[in-house]
């Protein structure tokens, strides 16, 4: 691999916002290494960045905020942070920098630097063809590059003439074809024949405030009716889990809460709960029955309603790469214990039902499945100057 013009070693800047994000950072680090095993990354990241080589200027989860009313308390610090990295990365310019979702931290940083001329890219689209699509053009006079993981995305960008790659998701590359059910549920201690139920309320500490009560009182409609039934939930941080454990209350001592393995647990269940996000992801490539929930702010779900900012007819993202309703989602006031409970008690009661799930998501699966890591790190290097 030859280096840029200027022969200097390859420099990357790269800022991700949550777990989600941390897991495509390293993954992308581990490609861009693979080509480059000299290259140096630098910026906002989580442990699976760090352990993979980036050096953390600030960690993933200073961002782990999300919503237009939800940010506010923690603006200060943001800005911030975001004028920390503008003035460090304008001083010593990285030959490009890449956002890894986090969309609006991102878009506000990349638009900067690409005005101290550094090649901006953002890895994972902003949902623009679900909420507010003229927001296309932001996007644009911010980066020179979308990294597109879903298919229709790149035919979005490209029907307003956005350069945008897709390079696959690269979760689709990393968990296996097909899941060995039996392995998790032995390491999990969970008995071949047990019914389980996953319940995984989301990453951050804001999307558990919201949905960890109802998810808990979900649990506890589904034991009245079948009292057989076990409960786990894997927490992605520390700070999340004990959000949880406030939420659930009184209920907490009949879940059992584990620290991350969020793909094991998937793997072993029999149906997930699930926030809506990258974890619907996992689960569908898990090959799991799933029942997703979306809840904002009040506030903000108000000010999108009434702007009506949301123009996709789904938000699981199993229902958008099918095109049509193929899991059951739930979207604020419907968040509650009865609407979740009874969903997921009639995934649980549909074995027919969950084996033509099984051949749906394997074919979506299997269109995912395309080197996602590596692909978006050779479109990266050239973006960069870096030539073959």
């Amino acid at each position: 691999m030859n280096g840029a013009a200027n022969g200097s070693a390859l420099r990357i800047g790269i800022v991700a916002g949550e777990s989600s994000g941390d897991q495509l950072g390293a993954a992308l680090i581990d490609a861009l290494r693979a080509r480059v095993p000299a290259v140096q990354c630098f910026g906002v990241a989580g442990p699976r960045m760090i352990a993979a080589g980036c050096e953390p200027w600030a960690s993933a989860e200073e961002l782990a905020v999300m919503g237009l009313t939800e940010v506010m308390p923690h603006l200060p610090r943001l800005l911030r942070l975001r004028r920390e990295l503008v003035r460090r990365m304008c001083a010593a310019p990285p030959h490009v920098f890449v956002g890894v979702d986090y969309k609006e931290f991102n878009l506000s940083v990349a638009r900067r630097l690409k005005a101290c001329g550094i090649r901006t890219v953002q890895y994972v689209s902003p949902q623009v063809w679900a909420w507010r699509p003229g927001r296309v053009k932001t996007i644009a006079s911010a980066v020179d590059l979308v990294l597109c993981l879903l298919p229709f995305e790149a035919a979005f960008y490209a029907s307003h003439g956005v350069r945008a790659v897709f390079v696959g998701h690269p979760l689709a590359d990393e968990i296996p074809l097909e899941a060995d059910r039996a392995a998790a549920r032995a390491a999990l201690q969970i008995a071949p024949d047990a019914t389980l139920v996953a319940l995984l309320p989301g990453s951050r500490v804001g999307e558990v405030e919201r949905l960890g009560a109802a998810f808990a009182d979900a649990a506890a409609f589904i034991a009245r009716s079948r009292a057989h039934v076990q409960f786990i939930a894997p927490m992605a941080t520390i700070a999340s889990r004990r959000t949880f454990e406030r939420e659930a209350g009184p209920l907490f001592p009949a879940i059992r809460v584990v620290d991350g393995g969020a793909r094991q647990v998937l793997a072993a269940c029999d149906v997930a709960l699930v926030a809506s996000g990258t974890a619907t992801l996992e689960a569908m490539l898990s090959q799991r029955p799933m029942v997703v929930a979306y809840k904002l702010a009040a506030v903000t779900a108000f000010i999108a309603r009434r702007l009506g900012v949301v123009k996709s007819r789904f938000m699981a993202l199993p229902n958008l790469l099918a095109g049509r309703l193929l899991v059951p989602e739930f979207f604020q006031e419907n968040v509650t214990a009865a609407t979740l409970g009874a969903a997921v008690l009639a995934e649980l009661d549909d074995p027919e039902r969950a084996r033509t799930l099984q051949a749906e998501f394997r074919r979506i699966h299997m269109e995912l499945r395309c080197g996602g890591a590596a692909r978006a790190a050779s479109a990266i290097l050239e973006c960069a100057g870096f030539a073959a």
